[in-house]
């Protein structure tokens, strides 16, 4: 690479680096793994969600607190600690191709929502590392004609990984026609 090549480029990383919507997108993550992370060890420290047991807020919300040792919705629950070490990993190199994306995005929109993505996987990542298992403890049911139907539990994390799927997926078909130019 020559040097008014490599000059070029680096301006070219340096305007990526800097600009608002990254900056959007890094202060994304960082509110969603501290926000995450805070309610967690509230919960689970301060709280007591697992001496408490299942704690009702209101008729179809409840708190309770869950260990999914897989990955969504409970997935490779049994994998043990091979599968755990797996999942970590598979997770840091999602996260690190997420990111790479998140700088080369084109909207503010999947930039946050990109974001949002990486902040909630990192939440959650840390939660292996730190318990072996991601805290969960969120439950919203629902009783109709006496039968109980309950929702998967979850955590903040999830709920930011999903509303990021979300924005991602209505910027790609619904966003401005620039955002789908290569």
């Amino acid at each position: 690479m020559d040097a008014r090549h490599k000059a070029g480029h680096d301006e070219l990383d340096g305007r990526v680096m800097n600009s608002p919507a990254l900056r959007s997108g890094i202060l994304a993550a960082l509110a969603v793994l501290i926000l995450d992370q805070a309610a967690k060890l509230w919960l689970l420290f301060v709280f007591e969600i697992g001496r408490r047991g299942a704690v009702e807020v209101t008729p179809f919300f409840d708190l309770v607190l869950a260990w999914n040792t897989g990955i969504s919705y409970g997935w490779f629950s049994e994998s043990g600690p091979v599968g755990q070490v797996i999942l970590v990993a598979i997770k840091a190199i999602a996260v690190v191709v997420l990111a790479i994306w998140m700088a080369k995005s084109q909207t503010r929109l999947a930039t946050i929502a990109l974001g949002l993505i990486i902040g909630g996987a990192i939440g959650n990542a840390i939660d292996r590392f730190a318990y072996g298992a991601v805290v969960d403890f969120a439950l919203f049911h629902v009783q109709i004609g006496g039968k109980p139907f309950n929702w998967y539990v979850f955590n903040l994390a999830d709920v930011a990984i999903v509303a990021g799927v979300a924005a991602l997926l209505y910027d790609s078909f619904l966003g401005a026609p620039a955002a789908k130019a290569p």
